[in-house]
């Protein structure tokens, strides 16, 4: 028969072979009825506790199943155990150690169908529990997620040995599962978009099924404008370049552009600047095209991450998706810029999420409002992060260049949908706008095994 390589039983101690052997020599040299019953009951000790545990190898076996494959910060996971003993020895005591890689920020207590159970403190899954003959045991889990991220669930260790513990048992079932963790939607405070293109170049249109521009009047060209927009019998007329200008244009795409610089970043872990700037990103993302409009996004960790602007609903989780993997990297916002200048279109909203209060990016940035890209710059203050740049000149320049700005410190954004730790359970219901909202418990929800 083919050895499971999942399935190992192994002496606990060496120290019953050695008196085994001791005693063997003992009655070889100087015969005594009283080794020979020592060692019939060492020898008999040993032989039915390796049939005890090779019993219970063959028949234990856990089912671990959970609910669902994605979650948001703050959420609750809710996984279900069940240990199944169908051999005839009972387990006096079965550990179940969890390797998951999910961190999370505490774990209520297990509910459990019957028997006993106590807290192992390697993982929130793992487990000691006790397992009769025949018998069936099911608990149920729940932890909060604290962190975004991809993590996976599983794999699980089961130990066991016999009564007087000379033999160990360990059951490893390899079977894991992807989770999710997506970053909260928290609601914004007044943060205003500024619309893309000039100052009466067109009014969002509500309601329009496409992209529609009629041309009501022309005006002088400026640097930037594209060669399609020229009106050429009115530039051949005055010999001068015109261009038309629209009387009605569909909102202006949002580009979302995150600044994930690691020597920008100020803090740590949740209280940082980087993870409160991708908060920010899930939110606008989320707002802008719950109106409807078409959103992108770019940012540079290990790579460059760019996703054009699109609508609906398919968008929303292509943004999430990116920013829960989302980490820290070499690139500038400056660099950024530059290198994704040509790539943008006139006319759109340009949305800037970054640290770097001490304003380099700012020259990069002008060549893009020369073409008609509008920004607006949401900037995070790092003092309140626990840095020391005054954010002031960077202000001014901002100012003096006509950009619309908003300082977003800490608190703004400290908010209880931000942190792990929300009440409630795993009742799944997705809202217009892709939040999704745990309404009491999820009973009647399907299971699914890890595989």
């Amino acid at each position: 028969m083919k050895r499971d390589p999942n399935i190992q039983i192994q002496l606990s101690s060496w120290l019953l072979p050695i008196l085994t052997t001791a005693l063997i020599i003992l009655q070889f040299l100087r015969p005594y009825q009283g080794w020979l019953a020592l060692l019939i009951g060492l020898g008999g000790a040993w032989i039915i506790g390796w049939f005890w545990t090779w019993r219970l190898a063959r028949g234990l076996r856990l089912i671990r199943e959970m609910r669902y494959g994605w979650a948001q910060v703050g959420d609750r996971v809710e996984e279900r155990f069940q240990l199944i003993n169908t051999s005839i020895v009972a387990a006096p005591w079965v550990e179940v150690i969890d390797q998951s890689t999910l961190p999370t920020g505490g774990a209520p207590p297990a509910t459990l169908d019957r028997g006993s159970i106590w807290f192992n403190d390697n993982a929130p899954a793992s487990r000691i529990v006790s397992a009769g003959s025949r018998g069936l045991i099911r608990w149920y889990t729940e932890a909060v997620c604290a962190r975004r991220g991809v993590f996976t669930i599983g794999p699980t260790t089961v130990r066991a040995s016999d009564p007087l513990g000379l033999w160990a048992l360990s059951l490893h079932d390899p079977a894991t599962t992807m989770l999710m963790v997506l970053p909260p939607i928290v609601p914004l405070p007044a943060i205003e978009v500024a619309p893309g293109g000039r100052v009466g170049e067109g009014k969002p249109r509500a309601h329009t099924l496409e992209r529609v521009v009629t041309a009501a009047e022309v005006r002088d060209w400026a640097p930037g404008d594209s060669l399609r927009f020229v009106h050429w019998p009115t530039t051949a007329r005055r010999d001068s370049f015109f261009v038309r200008q629209f009387d009605s244009a569909s909102a202006s795409d949002w580009w979302i552009f995150l600044d994930m610089n690691r020597a920008a970043q100020v803090g740590e872990a949740q209280d940082s600047t980087d993870e409160h700037a991708i908060i920010l990103a899930a939110s606008l993302a989320d707002r802008g095209l719950g109106s409807g409009r078409a959103v992108g996004m770019a940012a540079h960790s290990d790579d460059l991450i760019w996703l054009t602007p699109r609508a609906g609903e398919s968008q929303r989780w292509e943004i999430l998706r990116a920013l829960a993997v989302l980490n820290r990297g070499p690139v500038s916002l400056r660099d950024l810029l530059t290198r994704t200048r040509s790539s943008l279109r006139t006319l759109a909203s340009l949305i800037l999420i970054t640290p770097a209060v001490g304003g380099d990016w700012i020259d990069s940035l002008v060549p893009l409002i020369q073409r008609g890209v509008t920004p607006t710059v949401l900037l995070l203050d790092s003092v309140s992060f626990g840095g020391s740049v005054d954010p002031g000149p960077t202000l001014a320049a901002l100012t003096d260049l006509g950009v619309a700005h908003y300082v977003i410190d800490r608190s703004l954004l400290n908010q209880p949908q931000a942190r792990p730790g929300r009440q409630g359970q795993w009742e799944w219901h997705v809202s217009p706008h892709g939040k999704a909202i745990a309404r009491g418990p999820a009973r009647e929800a399907s299971w699914r095994a890890l595989s």
